[in-house]
Parts: structure tokens; sequence; C-alpha cells
């Protein structure tokens, strides 16, 4: 008997079940009789010779078990386009998502698994200031991250104080969960860069050891965010700078395919008019503490000095015979070794851990900006600078065509960035994701007409596009964007929440009346068609950017080739399904094929199902 044809994915992926059975399948004996996972076997399997399971090093804390299940749970959401908030909506390859980064990030985990390049997130700091986020998006349409209560339109929120035991907990569950999604998301050669003060500083490196594995620590940039000295008469230390620490996703790969290295510093001159260009020097004597070669060097003007050097004599002498070696105070002084500005920028410039703000930028310069952008002052709290970001995603190599993704985006500048990037001929694309949090009414924002981050986030990127583009007139930059808005799911199996407190067969028959209601309208309408194909496209890993070419081979129902991410289906949601289409879509039984569950009685499912075998799907 010919089984039913499978569904497509109506959800994101149910990552739980499929990281078990990877394991099921590379370790048979370590499940039991049922099916189940023995953990005393896997730990036992884990633990080096001669040490108990019970006395190994944990960074453990409350919730974190749950944390992450819920970060491998599928996400039954989807996500809306909004083309009237976009820019240039079908001629650009960025996006900003405005939503929950949870569920956003599970939604995107088909499409974009193991494709995006550079991360670059500023998470909420765990500070005295509470942070709210919504406990499962499943609860409300409006589960969004709200201010302003722990309870809003029915959807219970998690409110973190500092009085609470479990805040630094329940900031860690909130990171986890995101961080392991993330990290899925990195190409095998990608990094991730994350903002953060000394509240969490310890925690987050701990939690990231654990995640992205502690041999993959890239190293921590201590970056002066205030250019001013504050003096605080009851404080011993003032707070001038914040941490970003960085994790390779695989340390070997990224070395493989190239270092990024930031823009070059120095004070490069040509005062002998040398041919090779613009140039600075170094000391050719070793320093204190340092080894070197010692010889005799006199000088143009006969001074003789007797050291160690950096190099060997003949070494000198070549560099000398090169018009490499310039000698201080007017021919008396020490040699000093000439590096050219082309040379250097040929191999580029390794970040130091220490970025000053005259280079980076600081918070005030990133305010500045802004306020001039908007035309008023205030718009968003401590916002970070371009010049810091730019650099950033230059640490990360990000080449022409990689992706970028900040899923704390706050005012946008992570795009702004990518933008300043193309302007130098680096085309990158990126995804922001940022919640619609609520704006207080007695901030400047507020005043202006803004009622939530994310308005603010779309405006300042929208801004920065149309500068970008009346500057550079002659240059050909993607300054568009779209918008999409985390939204409840199209499909009404997805809009059910089983009952725990009763049992699988009422829930079951719950459910079955649930999608006989449903079916009372119509699913699959004019009005919604584009929401539904898009959410087909996403949770099926054909992606946001597709092509749909209706064909016109089918003058009965509509059927569409849906391409996008190098694959390919026939997409028909009409109901009824004439014979005619039938007949005339087994002529394409090579490619995949989704059709309406509802559309196929017993004998089209099996007419279709004679000739398509596994690649046709139901929806």
């Amino acid at each position: 008997m010919k089984k039913e044809p499978e569904s497509v994915a109506l959800t994101s992926p149910d990552q739980r079940e499929a990281r078990l059975g990877e394991l099921k399948r590379l370790f048979p004996d370590m499940f039991d009789g049922e099916g189940n996972l023995d953990e005393k076997a896997l730990r036992d399997l884990a633990a080096p010779d001669g040490i108990s399971t019970t006395e190994r090093f944990r960074f453990e804390w409350a919730g974190k078990l749950q944390s992450k299940r819920k970060a491998f749970t599928p996400s039954r959401a989807t996500l809306v386009a909004d083309p009237e908030r976009s820019v240039d909506f079908d001629n650009t390859q960025n996006m900003i998502i405005e939503g929950d980064n949870l569920e956003t990030l599970k939604l995107l985990q088909t499409t974009y698994f193991e494709r995006v390049k550079c991360i670059y997130i500023d998470p909420p700091y765990n500070t005295e200031k509470d942070f709210i986020y919504p406990d499962n998006y499943s609860e409300s349409k409006k589960a969004y991250w709200q201010k302003n209560g722990t309870v809003k339109d029915g959807v219970k929120l998690t409110s973190v104080t500092e009085a609470s035991g479990r805040k630094h907990s329940n900031w860690l569950n909130m990171m986890q969960s995101r961080l392991l999604l993330a990290r899925q998301l990195l190409i095998s050669h990608g990094v991730i860069f994350i903002s953060i003060d000394d509240n969490e500083d310890y925690n987050l490196r701990r939690l990231c050891d654990e995640i992205f594995g502690e041999t993959n620590f890239a190293g921590r940039i201590n970056w002066r965010r205030r250019h001013n000295q504050p003096n605080d008469k009851t404080k011993m230390i003032a707070k001038v700078s914040e941490s970003i620490i960085a994790y390779f996703k695989d340390i070997d790969d990224y070395k493989k395919t190239g270092v990024g290295k930031v823009e070059l510093t120095g004070n490069f001159t040509n005062t002998d008019n040398d041919p090779r260009g613009d140039w600075a020097t170094k000391p050719w004597k070793s320093g204190d503490g340092q080894t070197g070669s010692r010889y005799k060097i006199t000088t143009p003007s006969d001074t003789v000095y007797d050291e160690e050097w950096m190099g060997e004599e003949a070494t000198f002498k070549a560099l000398l015979k090169d018009k490499r070696i310039v000698f201080t105070k007017n021919g008396e002084g020490f040699p000093r070794k000439k590096y050219f500005k082309s040379e250097r920028e040929e191999e580029g410039q390794c970040a130091i851990n220490w970025w000053p703000h005259d280079i980076y930028g600081h918070n005030q310069e990133a305010s500045s900006s802004l306020a001039e952008l908007f035309g008023k002052k205030n718009i968003f709290d401590n916002p970070k600078p371009v010049k810091l970001i730019k650099s950033i995603l230059d640490l990360g190599f990000v080449q022409n065509g990689d992706i970028v993704m900040d899923f704390f985006a706050g005012s946008g500048v992570t795009a702004d960035a990518v933008l300043q990037r193309k302007l130098l001929g680096i085309d990158a694309k990126y995804i922001l994701v940022q919640l619609p949090e609520f704006i207080k009414e007695d901030e400047e924002a507020y005043a202006l007409g803004y009622r939530t981050i994310s308005q603010i986030c779309i405006d300042r990127v929208k801004l920065t596009g149309k500068k970008v583009l009346k500057e550079n007139p002659k240059i050909k930059v993607d300054a568009g964007f779209r918008v999409y808005r985390l939204a409840d799911s199209h499909f009404p199996q997805n809009l059910f929440t089983p009952d725990p407190a009763k049992s699988d067969a009422n829930n079951t028959a719950a459910l079955e009346k649930h999608l006989k209601a449903s079916r009372q309208g119509n699913l699959f309408g004019e009005e919604t068609f584009n929401d539904i194909v898009a959410e087909i496209s996403l949770k099926n890993g054909y992606g946001l950017f597709y092509d749909l070419e209706k064909l016109d081979s089918f003058p009965d129902n509509a059927v569409y080739k849906l391409t996008g991410n190098d694959k390919s289906t026939l997409l028909c949601l009409d109901n009824p399904l004439s014979e005619k289409t039938v007949d005339a879509l087994q002529a394409y039984s090579d490619e995949q094929l989704i059709v309406a569950r509802r559309a196929l009685d017993t004998t089209k499912k099996w007419t279709l199902q004679s000739a398509f075998k596994d690649n046709l799907h139901t929806v």
C-alpha cells in the first residue's frame, strides 16, 4: 500500500529531534531498548579515564537546560513582507526583520544555515535597568518586548530585575538560546562579535566557551567608548571602556580563507621623494628585553654605534643599499628601517586589543551623527559609532557577497557600516533583527512620532541610504532593504496549542475541530497568496529572495515554478485541481511538486504519487 505524500515543512526545523537522530545514528549503543537516550552511558563515554563524571568542571545556572531545549524547538510563526516600509523591495538583498529575535533565528535556520559570514550583536546589558522578553511567541501574536508591565494583551513577559535572585540566570538563558542558533547560521570560517560591559563579561565568556569552544576564542577588544575624563567622588574606577569579545566558528577554517585586518595607522610621508611612495620607519636597534645581532654601524656623520640590532649585518647592508635605512638627527642618530605604505596596505594591519576613541569613534560621536541624520538630538541612547562596526566587519574579513547579521539591531548601525564598506567596493548583504520595543512617552523619539525601537532602526537605515546615494551619485550601491514582520503562521495547525491538562485523545479531537473550522474559509485566497508562498519558501529552504514564475502550460489551474537557493519546485495551491492539470503535471515528474492536500481526492493523489513518488509534497 502506498504511503501518504509527505507534507512540506510548516514550522522551522525541530532541531532537537534532528540532533538526537544524528546521535542515535552514530552511537546506537547510547540508547535503550525503547529508543531513549541513556544519559549515564553518554556521560561515562565522554569522561576521561580515571575521572568520575561527578567531578568535572561545569558552568551551571538555573534554567540552563530549559533554555537550551527552547532554542531547538520549532517555531510556528512566520515572516510577512512589509513592502510599504521597505526601500527598493524588488532589487535589494538586504533585510530588516521586526520581531522577537529568538523566533526569527529559528525561522532563518533552513535558508541561512551556515551561510552568514559575520555576526555583530550589542545585546541588552544586565544592569539595574530591567530587560523584558516574551516567554514564548506562540502565547500571542503580539508577543513582543514591552517595558510597561509584565502582562500585555495576554502575553506573559519575563522581567529580570536587580532584586531578582535569578538575575544572572535569566540573562544567560536569554543569551544561550540565541547564541546556540546564531552559531548554526555562521559559515565554517565565520566570526561573531559581542559587545558587553562588566556585569556579565565573565559569564558571557564562559557561555561562549561552551557554545563555540574555548579554542575558538579570537580575543577581546577593549574599546574606549568615552572621549572625556569622568570624575565621580563616589567611585574609585570610572568606566570609559566596553569589551567586544570575538569567537570563530572554526579557527582553522577562518585562517585558511583569509584573516581580517583593520585600516592602517601611522604617519606615512615621503620626505626624500622615494619613488616607492609614502613611508614610515621603525627602530633597527633592539629594544630593552629583546635579543638581536651585535655589530658596529657607522652613521653618515661617522658616529659609530656598537649595539644589538634587529637583524644580521648582511641584512642591514642589503637594506642600506636599497635605501631602506634612515638615520635620525640629521645622520647622527640611530638607524631606522623604512616600511612603505603600499607594502603595509598589501599585507594589512593586525588589530590590537585596545581600540582608542580617536580611531574607532565614541558614543558622543555616534549620538551626534544620529542627531545630524534625524535633525533631532537624543533619538537613541548610547548608539555605537559606525567606525567601530566598520572595523569589526574588516576583522571579520567580510567580502563581496557575504552576509552580515545583527539580531540586536538597535538603531541600525550595522547596516550603516555595511553601506560604508559598499562605497569601498565591498558589496556585502545584511540581515537585521529588532524587536518593536516600546518607547516611553517622555523620550525625545516619542515626540517625533516613533513608538518602537524598530521604527527608529528602519528610518535610520532609510535616511542613511538616501545620504549615501546623494553624496556618491556615481557609485552604484544597493541602499535598499526589505522589511519583514514576525507574525502568526497562515496555516491553522500552527495556531492550535494543546491543553496540557487534557489527554492526547482530547487534544487530537480539539485539533481536528479547529482544522475543520479553519477549512470553512479559503485558506489560499488571493489576499494571502503571496504571504503563504513566502512562508512555504522560507520554511522549506527556498528563502525569501525567491523567483515565482507562472507556467503557461496549465490553463485550468495556476501552477508556478518556485526557485530559490539553487533549488526549485512546482507549486499549485488551487482547489479544486482539474483532471487536465493532473495529467499535464506528470510530464514534470523529475521535479519537486507541492500541491494543496485538500485538492487531492484518492484518484488524483495516487496518480500524482505514482508519477512524482517522493517528490510529491502537500500543504
